[in-house]
């Protein structure tokens, strides 16, 4: 499996995160207790970019969730991706979740388009629509066609994917991070059944959105 290998701290943050403790050294050494905020903002950064490893379900006919956070969305919805209309499964990441996404099923990646777009709160459903995107659609294992959408939020200005069309994926692989608050939405047939309701908090990997 080509799962990225878990160092704690997403490779991503390793900038942030040492530019983050210099300047609070720095500021240790010349503002004493002013420093404070400098290693609050430090601590924050290193939160953020956390990236703990995860148990992977291995039920075949599962889709896992891609990222940590809240469900916002499961219902009906037209996917414009795959052209059709399907079951949405909507997770809102806020600025204390893990940021890193990681692939929903087992499949092959059919094509991967990004769309350039505003910054709305994720959390509203016009984000989906509105945002700044990126698109994967999957052949899944046993067929079915999965869309998974990374969607940049309020905060987040920049989206990050690291697999293109062809690329082969398996359930809990890492593929891309989103900086700074924003959702993934999960596009699956309807005779998807949901197994997460709106309010529920998930785990990347580790919770079963949906069986099909």
């Amino acid at each position: 499996m080509n799962n990225y290998p878990h160092p704690i701290i997403a490779r991503e943050g390793w900038p942030f995160l040492t530019l983050a403790i210099i300047a609070a050294l720095l500021a240790t050494q010349f503002l004493g207790l002013w420093s404070i905020p400098f290693w609050i903002i430090a601590v924050f950064v290193l939160q953020f970019f956390r990236d703990p490893a995860r148990v992977i379900p291995q039920d075949a006919n599962a889709v896992l969730s891609p990222a940590d956070g809240r469900i916002v969305v499961v219902g009906k919805a037209h996917d414009p991706y795959a052209n059709r209309e399907a079951l949405k499964i909507s997770v809102f990441m806020n600025v204390f979740n893990v940021h890193s996404n990681r692939a929903p099923v087992d499949g092959k990646i059919e094509n991967v388009t990004y769309f350039p777009g505003k910054f709305v709160n994720a959390d509203l459903d016009k984000a989906s629509i509105e945002n700044e995107r990126n698109a994967l659609v999957i052949t899944a294992a046993n067929g079915q066609t999965v869309t998974c959408v990374q969607v940049a939020g309020l905060v987040a200005r920049r989206i990050l994917c690291y697999v293109q069309a062809s690329d082969v994926l398996s359930r809990g692989q890492r593929y891309g991070f989103i900086r700074f608050g924003s959702r993934v939405d999960v596009y699956l047939p309807l005779t998807a059944r949901p197994l997460v309701t709106v309010g529920d908090k998930v785990s990347a990997t580790e919770t079963i959105l949906a069986q099909f």
